[in-house]
Formats: C-alpha cells, structure tokens, sequence
C-alpha cells in the first residue's frame, strides 16, 4: 500500500462540509484553551548543547564502562540466539554472561546512525532523531489517572484515547508516546492491540509499539504496515521501541527478544537501563553513568548484529534515592548532572540520545514539588543536548500515575522551554532603531509601527499564569493551577475532532483487532 495515498487530502465528499464545520468548532475551543493546536512547532534547537565534562572525565567514564564489560559482563537469560550473536562477533560467552574487550562493544556500534528520521502517518509529523533536533513525548506507563473531579483511579482504555488525543492536539509534544498509561480495564494479553490502535487513529505522530513479549512486537508491527505499507516500513522507521534493561547488568529474555524483533525489521530502538544510584547501581552518580553507558552499548551492539544500520536511541532512567527512606527523589542536582553527563556521552558514542526523565517528579499532586522537581529535570535534558525527552507531560508519584491537570501544567512548560531553544536573534528588526526614532524620550512604545507589527509573536503566549490583579482573581473564586489546566483539558478534549484516516485502512486495523482478539483467551495477569 502506498504511504502517500494514506496521508494525502481525501478527495470532495458528501461528508466534507460537516467535518469543516467541526474544524470550525475546534479552532473555536482551541482559541478558548489558549492552545494553537494547529502551530508548527520548533524542533531544533539553536542554543548549543552544555557540555558538562571535560575530556579526562569524559575518557575515565568511557574506560569504567570497558572495565564493567570486561571484569563483569552483562547476562542475557532466555535468550540463546542473542548469545550466538554475541559469539560469532568475537565476545567472551560463557553460560549466559558475556564479556567483552575494552573498545570491541562501542565498535560493534559504529553502524547505527548517528540521526534518523522517524516517520509519523502523517508526514508532516514525521521526526528527526540525532542532530539539533528535539523530539518530546508525553508520560509512559502509569497504572493509575488522575483528575481534580474523579480523583485518582485505575486507567482505562477510554483515558489512554484521552492522552492520546491531548497530545496529539499539543503542539509542543512532537512524538505519540507509548504506553501512555496502562489501561487495565483491558486484558493483559489483549491491551497492546487497542493500544496501538489508538496510537494510529487518534493521533498521526510517530509512535511506541509493544514491548511486553515477541507476539506483541509482531501485532504492533503487523498493524503499523497495514497503515504505512511493507514496502514504506521495509525502507523507513515508522515505530519505535523501548527496550529496559533489567538493572544492574542484565538482559531478561523478553527484552532481548523483542530487541531483535524491531531490529530484524529494521525499526528504531531505544535502549534504556534503569538504574537507581544505590539500588541497581552504586550510590555515586559517576558509577551510574559509566554503568549506563555499559549497559546502553551492549544492546545498541546487538541491535547492529541483527541489522547493521538499523536505527537506535542511547537511553536512559535514572533517579536519586532518599537514602534514609528508600523512596526515589527526581529533579535532585545529583541525577540532573547524570542527565548532562549521559548526553555528552551519547554525543561521543554517535547516536541519538534519549534523556533519562523530562517533566519527572515524586509530588502525590500537581503542586509546587511537582514542578519543582519536573522543570528541574527538564533543564537539564533540554541545555545538556539530549535528542529526546520521554515523561515530558502528565507524570506524577513517580510515574506510577498520570495527571490531567500536570499534563497541561506540563505542556505550557513545554512551550517555554522549547521557545527558549530557539536562541535570541540579534538582527536589524529586533534591535528597533525605528521604534526610538518613532517614540522619541519619555514616550511608550506600545503604540509604534515596530510593536503593531510583533505584539502578537515578540513573547510566548502561556496558558496558564495568572497575570492579572489579585481582585480579579479572587473574584473568579481565586483558581489555582490546577484548577485553570482543568479547564483547559476538558476543552481540548470537548470536541470529537480526529485526524483524517483512510476508511479502508481504519477498517482493516479494527479487522485485525479482533481477529488477534478472537484468537486468544482474556488474561488478566
């Protein structure tokens, strides 16, 4: 099937007329959110990566990693054909744990590249990793939801479609994300089709598929060609999997089989250990890194044995622990200087690098601690360079729940940051010799030809700041937050404007629904 004649203009139809009308209305609600949902985003950056490390450091991070694969190895279980591989390349095999000589992993990963588009059903969504380019996503993998009116709950289907939809309708969010949250209202063994489903009709970004075992990886790969066609997926990355290593130092055979899943298919994947400074790992930061970037390369490697070139993400989660309780902390300096120190070394290892958390954060509440915490973490994934940032939208208790209200939170802060990227043009226009010349001392310049032109571009427009004097503010029953970002997902959400499909290809995906459906009995664990 041809991609293009899947993404083009559909031809006049009866029906066109009633879905210009509902444009019509979702601009309207658009503009009462204060969401230009239909704005082309910035997706490069223009301020230069921080580089955090000097070369000594740098060189004594990489040599810890060499040290790690040679004295200790990494294990895959599970997984003999990946233990094959490995020995055919000249690493040192011995039952499941394998070693490597210092350079021969990071050798074993010069055939990825070092920038690659991602491809969304809708071309003008499709994605550059690597590069100046970066690529944000909302959170991953919550079990519960939350909202001022419901409280917090169990997710379902109906809230991983809500997510789905905000961040498709974001224009600060570039990618459809994953698991956005677990929809546990749906079998285990059945979710992952409704997932992917929802990924390619309610939005038309590049997406994650499933990575909870081999099957799942072929239904999400199935259904991403019956959108994007197997000549189109055979040449380009359309899909993108997160593959987590089983910290410290191990590969569990459900990993490393969907792991050469998506790269016989040549489909992207990122490589994530997740290491908690004390837990997975040691307590100091720079152990961490070098044990990420020990781990990181040893799956990116085998994705290069599966399939020279196939593209892969150097990724990342890590957090500081409260070493008196045990609970994990986000946003602290220790894991933010991780953060930069990771981007660097991803920079040196020549792929695109996935930062360990964006909008992350321990707060139960969309509150002060939580932004705190999150624009934190997200500083320091944005100025240290990294490609993309996962949990940059929604993320609360650590992950364990996503919030409606800190989604929107977080999106404005998205805005912000991404406008910040853009750098500071210092040209003729924006140093105004005209405006002075025009006002003259002692006059304002809110009435010159140079402030009529730019007033409505000079300053990012926030959704959410309260900017006007408290007696108003207090008149209107003084909201919070939180409260105006309820407001303003209920509007997002109140239309039931969808990005176009091709009928025939809708029908197909929900053909192959329930048939994968049919064939298998419900598991609820």
């Amino acid at each position: 099937m041809d991609h293009s004649a899947l993404t083009s203009d559909p031809p006049p139809a009866p029906g066109r007329r009633q879905r210009n009308r509902r444009s019509g209305r979702t601009r309207s609600r658009q503009r009462q959110s204060g969401l230009n949902t239909t704005a082309t985003t910035p997706q490069r950056r223009q301020v230069p990566a921080y580089g955090l490390l000097h070369e000594e450091a740098l060189r004594r991070l990489e040599d810890q990693a060499d040290w790690i694969l040679r004295e200790i190895g990494v294990e895959f279980h599970e997984d003999n054909d990946a233990l094959r591989l490995f020995h055919a390349a000249g690493a040192d095999v011995q039952g499941c744990r394998v070693r490597f000589e210092p350079g021969h992993v990071r050798s074993l990963c010069a055939t990825a590249p070092s920038e690659f588009r991602l491809h969304g059903r809708n071309p003008q969504r499709t994605v550059t990793l690597g590069g100046d380019h970066v690529v944000l996503m909302p959170g991953y993998g919550s079990p519960f939801v939350t909202d001022l009116d419901r409280g917090r709950r169990y997710a379902t289907l109906e809230d991983f479609n809500a997510f789905v939809k905000l961040t498709w309708l974001s224009p600060w969010l570039h990618h459809s994300g994953g698991t956005v949250c677990e929809p546990l209202d749906v079998p285990v063994n059945k979710r992952h089709l409704d997932m992917v489903y929802g990924h390619l009709r309610y939005s038309d970004k590049p997406f994650m598929g499933s990575v909870t075992a081999p099957e799942r990886a072929r239904d999400s790969l199935a259904m991403a060609e019956l959108v994007f066609g197997k000549a189109f997926i055979d040449r380009h990355a359309v899909i993108q999997a997160n593959i987590n290593v089983n910290s410290p130092l191990v590969y569990d055979g459900v990993m490393s089989q969907v792991l050469r899943t998506y790269a016989a298919a040549n489909q992207c994947v990122a490589v994530s250990p997740a290491i908690f400074g004390g837990a997975m790992g040691p307590v100091s930061q720079p152990a961490v890194i070098a044990q990420t970037l020990a781990e990181g390369m040893v799956g990116i490697a085998l994705t290069q044995l599966v399939k020279p070139g196939c593209p892969a993400v150097f990724g990342s989660f890590h957090s500081t622990m409260n070493l008196k309780s045990g609970a994990l902390t986000f946003g602290t300096p220790e894991a933010n200087l991780t953060t930069m120190a990771l981007a660097q070394l991803g920079r040196r290892l020549g792929v695109p690098t996935r930062a360990g958390g964006g909008q992350i954060t321990a707060s139960n509440a969309p509150d002060g601690q939580a932004m705190q915490d999150s624009t934190s973490a997200m500083w320091a994934a944005l100025l240290s360079g990294s490609h993309q940032v996962w949990h940059a939208a929604g993320w609360l208790e650590g992950g364990l729940t996503m919030s409606y209200e800190k989604f929107i939170m977080d999106l404005d802060n998205c805005g912000m940051m991404l406008t910040m990227l853009q750098g500071l043009a210092v040209n003729d226009d924006s140093l105004a010799r005209d405006a002075y010349r025009e006002a003259g001392p002692g006059q304002a310049f809110l009435s010159t030809s140079h402030t009529m032109v730019h007033y409505a571009s000079a300053n990012y427009q926030s959704l959410l700041p309260e900017t006007g004097p408290y007696e108003t503010w207090s008149e209107r029953g003084a909201p919070t937050a939180a409260e105006r970002a309820n407001g303003i997902w209920k509007t997002m959400l109140s239309d039931d404007q969808l990005p176009d499909i091709d009928p025939a290809v809708d029908d197909a995906l929900k053909d192959y629904v329930a048939r994968r459906k049919s064939e298998m009995t419900d598991e609820w664990y």
